[in-house]
């Protein structure tokens, strides 16, 4: 993918520095010459390129041409991001930002900021994240920028509405994002778009979906290889992984991992082990599947990637349990909880949302100000006329059977701009609403099993010092987990709370169709709450394959046809 685009301006007078007693003279074009070798150079010798900027940084600085050493700047900001060196790349990214901003030039500010946001998510600072490619779209849209930010904006803007599972607002902005494209001729980056909806439907469970727009951004992407098309291999073999044909999806992790020694960065090439030691798990080949989750863990943690190296942790804990390493299970399940209450998912979903919010009502807030103002606008007319009326009453019955026909057309725009204002403050009241029923779903069952976790956390702790009895106690331990998962007291807690959220959704279902059982309630429940497959699987500590036969089931005695999504259904109650 490529992040920038170049703005060439013409500046004054050439610039001239001193080397070796000798003057040599760099006018603004050979320095934008600079950039366009950085960007021919970028997708095929990181190394070459970064020679490239160092050696436009140097002229710059030298020649105090603070419009080059920001683009100088904006490009390290791009090469860090390409190493996964994401901390680097927010530090002159910034530096980028604050010379433009001394400089009052706004045009290359969008670009930045998405690249900015882009390495903060990396990071797990999903609020800096969300507000950088806010700015982004912001004073692109202020500014009638480069299309193509906007879009990236917008594209960017879906993946952290994901990350939080608001899929609503995801694949808003994901659609916002293709119909930029669509308007500008932005081809190239369409399948972009299409590769992140096919993500959501996959989440969804829509695999076919999933696959055709996978398909189709594959399609395009084989024609003119990068990193792009990487990203897409390892995309759709998860989507067989969900589907449970983990032969095809290997074939396509290993396609994406033998790319990647061409096209890829190593965030990629390091989810791309996980899901390949993910399936070695599956496949019961423990050695194979350590090997690659630790190659996993090394690159997260270079990269400094939170959430990966989560994962990692619990998928070590799981190897480690499966060949009776308890001791070594023990300690990556302590690992891994410690990291995960440190990043705080819930309360980052909460804050993310709000901000969510927030954007769209500062937008609908300027919306109904542009609104007011035509209003003032129009009064100021009736006023006017109201004056002219006065002024050449007398003898004017024409002109003021005019005058009053004009009133009243004013009037009516009044009337009716009120009415629109008032309608479009009461959806965004239900927007918010729905927004707010939605977050609290997606966390209600975070909540309990963080609960039972720190709980259970406190009994390991108090036989950690007893080696004689740590094997068989964690044995019992790990049994106590599993019911408890399981338990049906828990179930009826989150039942009560699940209910009052969605407008008790069991009693529907019950009503409806009355021979419905507990069991098939539960997994209607996790299914509303856009649960996948194998996260259910977890949940009820099943196997994936029982889900999927659990699904088809319940759909057969909804008595709901092949073309009916059941998910889809659901969601209507």
């Amino acid at each position: 993918m490529r992040f920038f685009t170049i703005l060439f301006l013409t500046l004054p007078l050439a610039s001239t520095i001193a080397q070796n007693d000798r003057t040599v003279r760099f006018d603004s074009m050979a320095l934008e010459g600079q950039i366009m070798r950085y960007q021919e150079t970028v997708e095929i010798n990181l190394k070459d390129a970064k020679g490239i900027i160092d050696s436009l940084k140097l002229i710059a600085i030298q020649q105090e041409e603070i419009y080059f050493e920001a683009k100088a700047y904006q490009l390290l900001g791009h090469y860090f991001y390409l190493k996964s060196d994401f901390q680097n790349s927010i530090d002159n990214c910034e530096k980028a930002l604050d010379l433009l901003e001394s400089l009052k030039i706004e045009g290359p500010i969008p670009n930045i900021l998405n690249q900015l946001g882009i390495s903060q998510r990396y990071l797990s600072q999903y609020d800096e994240a969300l507000k950088s490619h806010q700015k982004a779209a912001e004073i692109n849209e202020r500014i009638n920028g480069d299309p193509i930010d906007l879009a990236r904006s917008y594209l960017n803007m879906g993946n952290l509405m994901f990350d939080v599972k608001n899929l609503e607002a995801s694949n808003k902005y994901y659609l916002q994002s293709e119909e930029i494209c669509i308007k500008y001729g932005l081809n190239e980056f369409i399948p972009k778009c299409w590769g992140n909806l096919a993500a959501n439907y996959r989440y969804e469970g829509q695999y076919e979906k999933a696959l055709e727009y996978h398909l189709k951004s594959i399609a395009l992407f084989e024609k003119n290889p990068s990193i792009a098309l990487t990203r897409e291999y390892n995309n759709i073999g998860a989507v067989y992984d969900d589907l449970e044909d983990f032969n095809v999806a290997k074939s396509y992790y290993s396609k994406a991992l033998m790319h990647s020694e061409k096209y890829g960065e190593p965030q990629l090439i390091g989810l791309i082990y996980r899901n390949l030691g993910e399936i070695a798990m599956v496949e019961k080949d423990y050695a194979l599947a350590e090997e690659y989750i630790q190659k996993s863990m090394d690159i997260a943690k270079n990269t400094q990637n939170i959430e990966r190296l989560i994962r990692g942790y619990g998928k070590m804990a799981e190897i480690k349990a499966a060949t009776n390493d308890f001791k070594s299970a023990y300690e990556y399940k302590l690992k891994y909880n410690h990291l995960y209450d440190s990043l705080k998912g819930i309360e980052v979903a909460e804050r993310i949302n709000n901000l969510e919010i927030k954007y769209q009502t500062e937008k609908k807030e300027a919306e109904i100000a542009l609104q007011g103002e035509e209003i003032k606008i129009l009064n100021q007319k009736v006023e006017i006329s109201n004056l002219k009326k006065g002024l050449y009453a007398g003898g004017m019955f024409s002109t003021l059977a005019l005058f009053g026909l004009s009133i009243f057309g004013y009037r009516q725009r009044i009337k009716k701009n009120r009415i629109a204002r008032e309608k479009q403050e009461a959806i965004y009241q239900q927007e918010i609403l729905h927004k707010q029923k939605e977050l609290a779903s997606q966390t209600l069952h975070l909540v309990q099993k963080n609960t039972f976790i720190q709980e259970l956390m406190e009994n390991l702790e108090n036989i950690k010092n007893s080696p004689e009895k740590f094997k068989m106690e964690f044995r019992r331990i790990v049994m106590l987990l599993k019911k408890e998962n399981a338990s049906d007291k828990d179930w009826e807690v989150f039942k009560s709370y699940f209910a009052d959220v969605h407008n008790d959704f069991d009693q529907k279902l019950k009503t409806i169709y009355p021979d419905i059982s507990e069991k098939e309630i539960r997994l209607a429940a996790f299914l509303r709450m856009n649960l996948t497959t194998k996260e259910i699987a977890a949940t009820l500590n099943v196997l994936p394959d029982s889900i999927l036969k659990s699904k088809y089931r319940l759909k057969k005695k909804l008595g709901l046809d092949k073309e009916t999504d059941l998910n889809q259904f659901l969601n209507t109650l």
